[in-house]
């Protein structure tokens, strides 16, 4: 059973650092990780892409997050980190992590499969 266990949310005053933690176990031997990433849904919007790290290192983030949120990855461990600095109050919602995956030794299917955490609570005070 695929379990995602993310730790390392909480409460923070603006300007503040946090670091949040994703460790990914029971994947199915079928597959290889692709991607992992973090979202985040705050009250009454869509869930939305923080960043993402690709198997071979590639990283995307969000304009909105861009100088301030750093993801890498342990790929021994199958963890997945992103430090937060200089949070805004704006950065306050639940974050996710996610895995996404893809039958080993290929490419299939193009979008992968995804496995979502259950999420960690973010506020950040002004």
């Amino acid at each position: 059973q695929v379990q995602l266990v993310e730790s390392g949310g909480g409460l923070v005053q603006a300007g503040g650092s946090l670091r949040l933690s994703c460790a990914a176990s029971g994947i199915p031997s079928m597959f290889s990780i692709n991607a992992m990433g973090w979202y985040r849904q705050a009250p009454g919007k869509q869930r939305e892409l923080v960043a993402d790290i690709t198997s071979g290192g590639y990283t995307n983030s969000a304009d909105s997050v861009k100088g301030r949120f750093t993801i890498s990855r342990d790929h021994a461990l199958n963890t997945v980190y992103l430090q937060m600095n200089s949070l805004k109050p704006e950065d306050t919602a639940v974050y996710f992590c996610n895995v996404n995956v893809r039958f080993r030794a290929s490419d299939y299917p193009k979008s992968g499969y995804d496995y979502w955490g259950q999420g960690t609570q973010v506020t950040v005070s002004s």
